[in-house]
């Protein structure tokens, strides 16, 4: 989706109302200045909706699905009502269902738990941790990273046709990447993935936030994201799809809410019947304050209009990659291409500088919160600086100092609540810093560049 008129940028520049726009900091230098917070894709404040509609439900919280008060029987309808909420900003099929889980990466998981035996997966090197990472018991193909969308179409139809046909297969591809923004051809892999056989999970962290997600337009088999992006608080996330396997699977957790019936064996053992809903993989007290809030956002954005939403960011993004063009020593990180579709995300690298001193330089001097470091995404990192596969790094900053050559990245991210002003003085903090040097003075302390005291 894209909009290229000034007048469509002058009708929807008004961000959504999010939590912490009127906090402000202090400056190394002197003074204070309103916080701007360009850190959207590790965290998004929350949004100001979703935290009105937790604060009226808050006093009426009670447990869920077993108790007979009202306030149980109320926070039961509330959290079963936010289920269907999700369904329906996510275009849930009829049959598919809606797990409330911690995070994107507790969701990955528990599909990785719920594999058929001998299932293979193929996953991009591109790959977010979360989605890399959970396939260990699994055979695992990793595939190269590809250099423009229909690379990585090509590469995935490779791997599958020589995979056992007759065997289950998994894909996991990310929606948009938390590194570079750029938007991944998820309807062409999930067509290439169905052609062959194989089922697809989509990764939606980086995308949900920032653009529709519709499970039915994509033809995607799940697909995974984090409240905590999402503009909702609370440690919440979602897995939404299929049904078979999850409902094959053994429990994620075993304990109460995930069974339906346990009776004593006469030999002393215990058998359990689970359930088949989505309370399979839910045991425990469910964070029903987390799945309100994820419905409230998703009811919010919804409201807002995609159209708008996407519109504005654009502008954003125009604004930002105009800006740093205009500086030689910047140099944006991109897989696809400088034309490549992205939401609002964007990693770069300054000559001359280490990525810590120059995130710590933008906070400490301009009041301006970004992420450096490796972003939980170590080999496309690593492949976009070209660097080798051996050389150090973590996911935060490196043991480097002010000045030093360092292998990590800077990236700046923004949504629906990021004020125009909040871009500009980014752009304008990265001119001047690398026109006129930091300030003040920095050093390292344990692994992070803060300024001296």
């Amino acid at each position: 989706m894209s909009v290229s008129t000034a007048a469509a940028d002058q009708t929807v520049c008004a961000p959504l109302p999010v939590l912490g726009r009127d906090v402000t900091v202090p400056l190394v230098t002197g003074g204070e200045v309103a916080y701007a917070a360009l850190d959207y894709a590790a965290s998004a404040p929350a949004l100001q909706r979703v935290w009105d509609d937790v604060a009226a439900y808050a006093p009426y919280y009670g447990s869920v699905h077993r108790g007979a008060g009202y306030l149980s029987q109320l926070s039961t309808d509330l959290f079963e009502n936010a289920r269907g909420t999700v369904a329906a900003f996510l275009g849930c099929r009829a049959d598919d269902q809606v797990v409330f889980t911690r995070s994107t990466t507790d969701s990955l998981n528990l599909l990785a738990r719920a594999l058929p035996a001998d299932c293979q997966v193929f996953v991009f090197e591109t790959e977010h941790h979360a989605s890399l990472l959970p396939w260990q018991d699994a055979r695992v193909s990793f595939l190269d990273a590809p250099r423009t969308p229909r690379q990585a179409v090509e590469t995935l139809e490779r791997a599958l046709a020589e995979r056992d046909p007759h065997g289950p297969a998994l894909v996991c591809v990310t929606g948009a990447s938390n590194v570079t923004g750029e938007l991944w051809p998820v309807r062409e892999l999930a067509a290439a993935a169905h052609a062959h056989g194989a089922r697809i999970v989509l990764d939606a962290a980086q995308l949900a936030p920032h653009h529709p997600v519709d499970l039915r337009e994509l033809d995607v088999d799940w697909v995974a994201f984090s409240g905590h992006k999402l503009y909702a608080p609370f440690g919440s996330g979602v897995l939404a799809g299929r049904a078979d396997w999850l409902r094959a699977a053994e429990p994620y957790l075993a304990g109460g809410g995930a069974s339906r019936k346990v009776t004593r064996r006469t030999d002393g053992g215990v058998d359990v019947e689970w359930h088949e809903s989505a309370a399979r993989h839910e045991a425990g007290s469910p964070n029903v304050i987390g799945a309100y809030s994820i419905a409230s956002a998703c009811k919010a954005l919804t409201e807002a209009g995609w159209d708008t939403l996407v519109a504005r960011e654009q502008h954003l993004v125009r604004t930002v990659r105009e800006g740093l063009a205009e500086v030689p020593e910047v140099r944006i990180l991109s897989l696809f291409g400088d034309d490549a579709p992205r939401v609002g995300v964007l990693s770069f690298v300054v000559e001359g500088w280490n990525s810590s001193h120059f995130a710590a330089a933008l906070s400490a001097e301009y009041g301006i919160g970004v992420r450096d470091g490796l972003f939980c995404a170590h080999p496309l990192v690593r492949t976009l600086l070209g660097s080798d596969p051996q050389t150090q790094g973590e996911c935060g900053a490196p043991e480097a100092a002010p000045g030093e050559k360092s292998l990590n990245a800077i990236r700046v991210s923004f949504g629906a609540g990021t004020p125009d002003e909040h871009v500009a003085r980014f752009v304008t903090a990265v001119k001047e810093l690398v026109r006129d040097g930091a300030k003040w003075r920095y050093r390292t302390e344990d692994g992070r560049c803060v300024p001296a005291v």
